[in-house]
């Protein structure tokens, strides 16, 4: 038996980078997973790559209609949820007298209240599965260790920190078999890092010196890094553990 068996997993930003990953590690552990992405088609695809225990929705995280939609096709597609992953987001640079104002409100919506939109939608059918169901949010590294340069990126990823506790404080007030963690990754190598390698001004391999470098461990970190750390948050191997963050950021957040 896998890690994930009888379990149901509803997961935003799924079609590819961290999200896709899990996915594909959750399936391989046995469990079932809704794919929910912009990218509809490209969640589509990687949906039926994984095989019969996926699928895939639209989901602008938003939008809380379209969260609700989600829910319910997961519910009709699998018959409940146990397991809620907000992996969705972006991240754009900028400091606070510079950044770009629809990049701020972009990072709010997404990052934040995506990730509330999420938890608000999912947490009454994850209750009514009657299981040990979980939710697992991504914050960041910067959500530690503030940069000048990310104004809207670290508000928003410091903001899904304390979302996740107040969540995991509520559901354990009110007895509800709902777990609730942040896992918080340094720069990994998915599609958003990649955009970064080719913003110009450098060399890819010289931008990638520079990140890799922000990590005490000397390197960029790898989506099944963090995917395994979703697992365990995901699964009875945490099963008395709520509240907290886990970091996925090769000793980023602990560096002088």
């Amino acid at each position: 038996m896998g890690k994930m068996t009888g379990k149901v997993a509803l997961i935003s930003g799924g079609a590819e980078g961290i999200g896709g990953t899990v996915a594909e590690l959750f399936v391989a552990e046995g469990g079932s997973v809704m794919l929910g992405d912009l990218q509809l088609e490209k969640a589509k695809a990687h949906a039926a790559k994984l095989g019969p225990n996926a699928d895939a929705v639209q989901l602008d995280v938003r939008n809380l209609e379209q969260w609700e939609a989600a829910v319910a096709a997961t519910l009709a597609r699998f018959g409940k949820l146990t397991t809620l992953c907000n992996i969705a987001g972006i991240s754009e640079p900028g400091n606070t007298v510079d950044v770009d104002l629809d990049s701020w409100h972009r990072h709010i919506d997404i990052n934040l209240t995506g990730s509330f939109y999420g938890c608000r939608a999912a947490i009454p059918a994850l209750a009514a599965s009657g299981e040990n169901a979980t939710i697992v949010n991504v914050g960041s590294m910067l959500a530690h260790r503030a940069s000048g340069n990310m104004a809207a990126y670290c508000a928003s990823k410091a903001g899904v920190t304390h979302l996740t506790k107040t969540v995991a404080l509520d559901c354990a007030e009110r007895g509800l078999k709902i777990r609730a963690n942040t896992v918080h990754p340094g720069a990994i190598r998915t599609p958003m890092y990649g955009r970064y390698l080719n913003a110009g001004g450098a060399t890819p391999e010289q931008i990638e010196a520079v990140m890799a470098s922000a990590h005490p461990m000397g390197r960029v970190g790898e989506p099944d890094e963090v995917a395994r750390a979703i697992l365990f948050l995901s699964c009875e191997d945490s099963s008395f553990t709520s509240g907290t963050d886990l970091n996925v950021d090769g000793a980023s957040a602990i560096r002088s």
